[in-house]
């Protein structure tokens, strides 16, 4: 790691009050040039902490960057992760609050619940499945308290910027309809996002790693390089397979997953 321990308290303490304040912050990519994936894990997990100690609770934990095309646009080959709290959590049809986010992005994804734990290391997929109690059709949604672009050099957000950032986490709507993940083929479980009844996005569960039970396997082996693991109970949001589509002020999404469910969420 190149960053102090007083750097990450500053950056971790930055994104709090960025989050609190609706405001964002500049490139933490662009504050310490040198800073890694391991130093980025480290504000998030800073984050994290803050978040804890002012009341919040974990309910689980999101995969993100699981596309290729997003991959190849922050120049990656792995996914990142970020954590689940319980005031991220909205019901299906519910509305978000004027001004609760600061540039709120929606994404259709598959949700698993676990009925039991899984202990770091390395796991199959069949440990997996026997894990999770349920799958479910989700929406997340994202925003991001870090520029998305600086202003004077043309910089744009970082794979470094984007974990430290909690993932780019904001929220989460998880459908009504719950399936026996052993029961779908979940690389053929896929969505058709609309926003204000006008189609904006397609996509398969195949779209996240070939396979949305591999993002949990993903997972869990990364967590375990942190001495982290997914806990009973937990929601784990495997990954989008559709691009993140704007939610502005007004706008109702809709996620017809067909037989597999749909989920929807408005914005005041």
């Amino acid at each position: 790691m190149s960053l102090s321990a007083g750097e990450i308290k500053a950056a971790a303490a930055d994104l709090f009050d960025a989050e609190r304040n609706g405001t964002q912050i500049g490139l933490l990519s662009r504050r310490h040039p040198d800073m890694t994936m391991d130093d980025a894990y480290a504000v998030q997990a800073a984050l994290v902490e803050r978040k804890l100690n002012a009341g919040r609770q974990i309910i689980g934990w999101k995969i993100g960057l699981t596309s290729k095309a997003m991959q190849d646009a922050l120049k990656i080959d792995i996914p990142d992760s970020g954590i689940l709290f319980d005031d991220m959590l909205f019901a299906d049809g519910g509305t978000v609050p004027a001004g609760r986010y600061i540039q709120p992005r929606i994404e259709a994804e598959i949700a698993f619940v676990m009925k039991a734990p899984l202990p770091g290391g390395s796991i199959s997929r069949d440990a997996v499945l026997a894990a999770t109690d349920y799958v479910a059709p989700s929406l997340e949604i994202l925003d991001t308290r870090i520029l998305r672009t600086d202003p004077k050099t043309g910089q744009t957000r970082s794979i470094v910027d984007t974990i430290a950032d909690n993932a780019a986490n904001a929220g989460l709507v998880l459908g009504k309809q719950r399936h026996d993940p052993s029961a779908v083929d979940l690389r053929w479980a896929g969505a058709i996002l609309a926003r204000n009844d006008e189609v904006e996005e397609t996509g398969l569960g195949a779209g996240v790693l070939n396979d949305p039970v591999a993002g949990i396997v993903w997972l869990v082996e990364r967590l375990a390089a942190y001495k982290q693991s997914i806990r009973a109970g937990d929601v784990v949001l495997s990954g989008s397979f559709i691009r993140p589509v704007e939610a502005r002020p007004g706008d109702s999404f809709h996620a017809d997953f067909g037989p597999f469910g749909s989920v929807a969420l408005t914005f005041s």
